[in-house]
């Protein structure tokens, strides 16, 4: 569904998902700005998102991969899940070669990088709204490459053995978070969350959990 203004212009609807008041509102500046854009709501979490995706009917969603409560990855899937889904582009600070391509395969057409300069999350917007993939040429090309089998096997980060629900609990870990905040952010029983600190040790070579909350810590130092 769009919008067409007094100008005659088609205005796209944007629904903007992220954590932060303010990330939120410069999104909202930068949106506005544009003529074919606008934004039609706002969300922190994941159950606010899909609320306001089932009331607004956007045609496009901008996640953050680290909101209040759920995942992004989470919540792209259930919006792929949605027969009148909407597109999703993701905005977010953590690196791009880690969670790109799992973004891509969570239902997202398009990954942007919080560094990147306002004009290329216009430009990614407007690409995924046409149903086309954006991401970085250096992605692209690392995608194409692995597509062509010409990617490396070794020196792969060990994070990106991983599951995608391993990854966010060790995200989470990296952040601070302890295993009933986990639990509670991600709708999970402790028993669950301390399961997939088990794996993530075994699949890292970690031999105690001090050891996990350190090799996480300089994760998410390393990708933020």
């Amino acid at each position: 569904m769009t919008t067409v203004p007094a100008s005659g212009v088609k205005r796209a609807r944007v629904l903007l998902v992220d954590d932060h008041a303010l990330v939120r509102r410069g999104l909202a500046d930068l949106v506005g700005d544009e003529p074919d854009l606008e934004v039609c709501g706002e969300a922190a979490d994941a159950a606010e998102a899909l609320a306001r995706v089932a009331e607004l009917c956007p045609d496009v969603v901008v996640v953050d991969l680290s909101l209040k409560t759920g995942h992004g990855l989470d919540l792209i899937k259930r919006l792929r899940a949605r027969d009148d889904g909407p597109k999703v582009l993701v905005l977010s600070m953590h690196d791009e070669a880690l969670f790109a391509e799992r973004a891509l395969r969570a239902g997202a057409l398009g990954y942007v990088n919080k560094q990147e300069a306002p004009a290329k999350v216009v430009e990614a917007l407007r690409q995924v709204l046409a149903g086309k993939v954006y991401l970085s040429g250096t992605m692209t090309e690392r995608l194409l490459k692995r597509a062509a089998g010409g990617a490396e096997t070794g020196g792969r980060l060990p994070s990106e053995t991983l599951s995608d629900r391993e990854l966010t609990v060790f995200d989470m870990i990296g952040q601070g978070l302890a295993t009933r905040e986990i639990a509670e952010r991600l709708h999970l029983s402790i028993k669950t969350v301390e399961t997939y600190r088990e794996h993530i040790k075994a699949k890292l070579g970690l031999k105690n959990s001090a050891e996990l909350g350190r090799h996480a810590a300089q994760w998410v130092l390393e990708n933020s």
